[in-house]
């Protein structure tokens, strides 16, 4: 009698443990739930933009990951910086006005060569000449495989004179760098190592 009833206490600890533990796994099992649940939350939540109109009314907005259209910014980055640097007038404040938007969009390198054209007499001639100065943009190529990425630009490049329209070939080479964005720079890029690889006639047409 006596070693039945150590049997039958034997029996309740064995089954008490075995629901302790089966409590403790399922706890264990609705924290992590919980847990993942709360984090899936909070990065819908980031991922929504709510826009207050004149303090009245509350909308709210769905956003799209930042990476899917970094490709699409990095390629109008570089395009808007060849058309402020490229596009010129035949007037001092305008080429002033546009090389100083495109610094914004660079870093020293493009100031090098701005300061290499102007020690050359470049804008000058662009002034004196009455020459306008526009440019196409063919292509740009960005490699996002590593950082920082690798640019080149194919570009068309019309120099139109009173007597005739010349058009170049215009290859320039650069990286691009993540950068804070601005209303100065609202793709968030920094053009560095700009480089002009190739720019030369192919064509001149008679006015």
């Amino acid at each position: 009698m006596e070693f039945k009833t150590l049997r039958n206490i034997e029996n309740s600890f064995r089954q008490i443990r075995l629901y302790a533990t089966a409590f403790a796994i399922l706890c264990t099992s609705v924290t992590g739930v919980a847990i993942w649940k709360s984090y899936r939350f909070a990065e819908e939540q980031r991922q929504k933009v709510y826009v207050l109109d004149q303090g009245k009314s509350l909308m709210l907005a769905l956003s799209q990951d930042a990476s899917i259209n970094r490709p699409v910014e990095a390629r109008e980055h570089v395009r808007r910086f060849h058309e402020l640097f490229f596009t010129l007038a035949p007037d001092k404040n305008a080429i002033e006005s546009n090389i100083k938007r495109a610094f914004n969009l660079a870093d020293k390198s493009a100031f090098d060569h701005y300061k290499d054209l102007s020690e050359k007499g470049y804008y000058n001639r662009i002034i004196s000449g009455n020459v306008q100065q526009r440019i196409e943009v063919d292509s740009v190529v960005c490699n996002f495989e590593a950082y920082p990425y690798t640019v080149r630009t194919y570009a068309k490049q019309f120099i139109i004179r009173s007597s005739n329209l010349t058009k170049r070939n215009l290859v320039t080479s650069c990286y691009l760098l993540n950068s804070v964005r601005s209303d100065n720079n609202p793709q968030g890029f920094t053009i560095e190592k700009f480089i002009v690889l190739e720019n030369k006639d192919i064509e001149s047409i008679a006015r």
